[in-house]
């Protein structure tokens, strides 16, 4: 049987990005089908081999699973792009690309010989993405940061915690995992443009503004009504109960929200006390509101003797939303994940076998999925140069003993 051709198939993708932003958009291109090449070097590794779990708990540049998360289907060529013939060589990655990426502080590319002015005297067609932080100009573009700090320059921070404490920073560089989706369609567009008119095109994707899309309702509230937006914990206007409720077993909760009387009735019922129902004061959301308080200690009295997984169960069969707060292994073992094919096996070069998870959508003749295990740094610069590039034997040997991929 003939295997269908993927996606983006035959889209080649010169990735200078590192972290998260960049990674993962240029993993969605190789999970689709596109041939990338992930540039780093030993003097300036990518700085997500770095973070933490490394398998086994054993510390290595090519054991941290943070940095296979984002980079599956990709080369690894390691290039030291301050050496000379190391930038020739990155000039000659992009005449063969059709995309370029990076998500350096603005400037950095230019300093290198890497900017788009430079990259289109190499390859006159070329769509290159850049994403830094806060744009390209204005007065705070070259403000130095990563997604945990651009998270709190958004406001994500302010509108997150209790209101009798501090603002919570959130876990991780939560912008990082929503520029790549703008992006992916940013991308889509130029090479749709290009393929109609031979010309390639510059795209500024300023993961500031992106992350502002998620908050556009606060925004709004405060234009129009000068109203400010405050922390709340798990409160929310419209729903009493609307919380997460300790369950059985360790570190174990299940998230319960009722927004109608039908489903106060509900869950009154599926407790055990559907008095609660017709006592005056939960009568109305006003009054559930009013009791909240009371309401959670009775919710979380019934939740405490069942598992999450029964609390969720027992309620949705009702018609009372409920979800099991999931861990990590709850993730992994989940059986609708297993079902779709979420996640990929494929044996990494030194922590073996490894999952990686699949793009979050699916097409229909060409679903995608990742190919390849992340590279270890620089494991396929002799490919790269050789086959990609047609190196010969004795220029490759030449650049490795000049240092080239250092």
């Amino acid at each position: 049987m003939q295997v269908a051709r993927q996606a983006l198939e035959g889209v080649k993708v010169a990735d200078f990005s590192w972290i998260i932003a960049g990674p993962l958009t240029a993993k969605f291109l190789g999970d689709l089908g596109a041939e990338v090449i992930h540039i780093e070097s030993y003097t300036n590794p990518d700085n997500l081999r770095s973070i933490s779990p490394m398998r086994d708990g054993v510390s290595g540049i090519n054991r941290s699973a943070t940095f296979a998360r984002y980079n599956s289907s990709k080369y690894g060529l390691s290039l030291n792009l301050k050496h000379p013939k190391g930038l020739q060589i990155a000039r000659r990655i992009v005449a063969w690309a059709d995309i370029a990426l990076e998500n350096f502080t603005p400037g950095v590319m230019e300093r290198l010989g890497l900017g788009y002015e430079d990259l289109k005297k190499v390859k006159p067609d070329i769509v290159m993405l850049s994403m830094p932080l806060l744009g390209h100009a204005g007065p705070l573009a070259t403000h130095p940061g990563l997604g945990v700090q651009l998270s709190d320059l958004i406001g994500f921070g302010n509108i997150t915690g209790w209101p009798d404490r501090e603002p919570s920073t959130l876990p991780g560089a939560y912008t990082d995992f929503i520029g790549p989706y703008y992006a992916l369609v940013a991308l889509m567009a130029a090479l749709d443009y290009r393929s109609r008119t031979g010309k390639g095109q510059y795209i500024e994707l300023a993961q500031f503004e992106a992350g502002l899309q998620f908050i556009a309702p606060l925004i709004m509230d405060w234009t129009a009504n000068g109203r400010e937006p405050i922390r709340r914990g798990n409160e929310c206007d419209h729903a009493v109960p609307h919380g997460v409720y300790a369950c059985q077993g360790e570190e174990r909760w299940c998230a319960i929200a009722v927004f109608s009387d039908e489903e106060w009735q509900a869950l009154c019922r599926v407790i055990g006390d559907p008095a609660l129902f017709d006592e005056p004061r939960f009568a109305t959301l006003l009054g559930r509101k009013e009791n909240a308080r009371e309401i959670d200690r009775l919710i979380e009295g019934w939740t405490a003797n069942h598992t999450a997984e029964e609390v969720m169960a027992k309620l949705q069969e009702a018609g009372v939303p409920a979800g099991v707060v999931a861990n990590g292994k709850d993730l992994f073992e989940d059986p609708q994940l297993e079902t779709r094919g979420f996640y990929k096996e494929l044996v990494h070069a030194e922590i073996g076998p490894h999952h990686y998870p699949s793009p979050p959508f699916k097409l229909s003749r060409t679903p995608g999925e990742p190919r390849m295990p992340s590279p270890c740094l620089g494991q396929h610069n002799e490919y790269v140069c050789k086959q990609i590039l047609g190196m010969s034997d004795e220029e490759f040997v030449e650049m490795l003993n000049e240092g080239v991929f250092e």
